[in-house]
């Protein structure tokens, strides 16, 4: 049988569906590009295009990854981010759309107030670090407990550009830190232990689970982050965070806590 484009996808789209992967028209799209290395315009172009027997087999093996809940991008190996491209893999979690809006509350104010250096507390891929590098004159340190996540960061800063405004540091949260700066950045960990069986397959059983677990509350790194930040931050310095949806007045409390005041809670 001659496994055109078209027949591959309708086959594709029907696994996948089958195995309750939400995006499956859009998986299979994406799966098909990365085997035949072309466009999205080229891929509607080309539907009548018959597939080698090697490109087949290398479709097969991705759709059957993703069906057995294998999450989209670490098959790609890559994800867009503020407009970059990122590296991902089972070491990092993988850039949220969502994460965005707290990169770019970050740039607003690094602008508006000169902020000249930044620490990212578990920078993971780099997303969050990297794109502050990119888009603002600031640098950053970002800081990993998984040296797994940093070496994906490292070269992810390498492939955007910014390697020299940034530094790599394995430390838990501050435990390696020396340094004071204008800015604490932070996507931590915030899902409360007791919800992450309840998640998605894709996420409790690829993503890193040490970058899910925030505790019994879901507090826990908010915590460990603002009890300690008055050793690393300048004065007048700002502290932002990712939060999950019904957290703002938790997180708020920590932060008012602890002296820091004008305390924004920006919704997605």
């Amino acid at each position: 049988m001659n496994n055109t484009v078209e027949k591959s996808l309708l086959w594709a789209k029907n696994i996948l569906k089958e195995n309750n992967c939400e995006a499956y028209a859009l998986d299979a799209e994406l799966l098909i590009m990365e085997v035949l290395k072309i466009s999205r315009v080229k891929l509607f172009m080309e539907q009548k295009r018959i597939l080698s027997t090697e490109e087949y087999e290398k479709f097969k093996e991705f759709v059957d990854k993703r069906a057995s809940g294998v999450p989209t991008q670490y098959i790609l190996g890559t994800c867009e981010f503020m407009s970059l491209d990122f590296n991902v893999n089972p070491y990092t979690l993988i850039p949220r759309n969502d994460t965005e809006i707290l990169v770019e509350t970050a740039i607003d104010e690094f602008k508006k107030n000169n902020v000249k250096s930044f620490i990212d507390i578990g920078t993971g891929s780099g997303c969050i670090g990297i794109s502050l590098a990119y888009y603002t004159e600031a640098e950053g340190t970002c800081v990993d407990i998984s040296e797994g996540a940093l070496e994906t960061a490292k070269i992810n800063a390498k492939n955007n550009n910014v390697y020299n405004k940034l530094k790599f540091v394995l430390s838990n949260i501050f435990e390696n830190i020396n340094e004071k700066y204008d800015a604490i950045v932070s996507n931590p960990p915030y899902i409360r232990t007791d919800v992450i069986e309840g998640l998605m397959r894709e996420v409790k059983e690829h993503e890193p689970y040490n970058a899910l677990d925030g505790g019994e509350d879901g507090l826990y790194f908010y915590r460990e982050i603002v009890d300690k930040s008055h050793k690393y931050l300048n004065e007048k310095g700002f502290i932002f965070f990712e939060i999950g949806y019904d957290q703002g007045e938790d997180v708020k409390n920590i932060l008012e806590s602890k002296g820091f005041c004008d305390v924004k809670v920006i919704k997605d």
